[in-house]
């Protein structure tokens, strides 16, 4: 399993954000992120000094939201709904986007599950609920 550092994704991110602007060619994954990347210009300022993303690693303005953290988040949705991994989030995150209209909200409503999902399971310092997961995604598919 692939457990990067918080400095690897800074890069990754960071050389991705590099690759696209000069006009490179991407691999899969870069070419995922670039998407990603393309619909934050509010992080092209971070992504573009990898010296000073790896120098403020840990800091964050208040009222601001770490880039890094919040791209690896869509990347990881993206992911989780191309293998359908937990089973029934490809459909919750489709159901989601189909309510808002927008696949960019939907992740950003399924982030807020994503996170709590991670936070209850360190807190209790158990293996992440997959099902709990899903079943607050699909939650915000059907709120009125």
């Amino acid at each position: 399993m692939f457990n990067p550092s918080q400095a690897d994704v800074r890069r990754f991110f960071c050389s991705v954000y590099a690759k696209s602007k000069a006009g490179k060619a991407l691999e899969a994954i870069e070419s995922i992120a670039s998407l990603w990347i393309d619909e934050h210009p509010e992080y092209h300022l971070a992504l573009s000094d990898v010296d000073a993303a790896l120098q403020n690693m840990g800091q964050t303005e208040a009222g601001t939201s770490n880039p890094f953290l919040h791209l690896s988040m869509h990347l990881s949705i993206t992911e989780q709904c191309s293998i359908d991994q937990p089973r029934g989030i490809r459909q919750a995150v489709e159901l989601l986007t189909h309510r808002v209209d927008s696949l960019h909200d939907a992740h950003h409503a399924a982030m807020d599950c994503l996170g709590r999902m991670l936070w209850e399971s360190q807190r209790a310092g158990r293996p992440p609920d997959g099902d709990a997961y899903v079943a607050c995604v699909q939650r915000h598919a059907t709120q009125d």
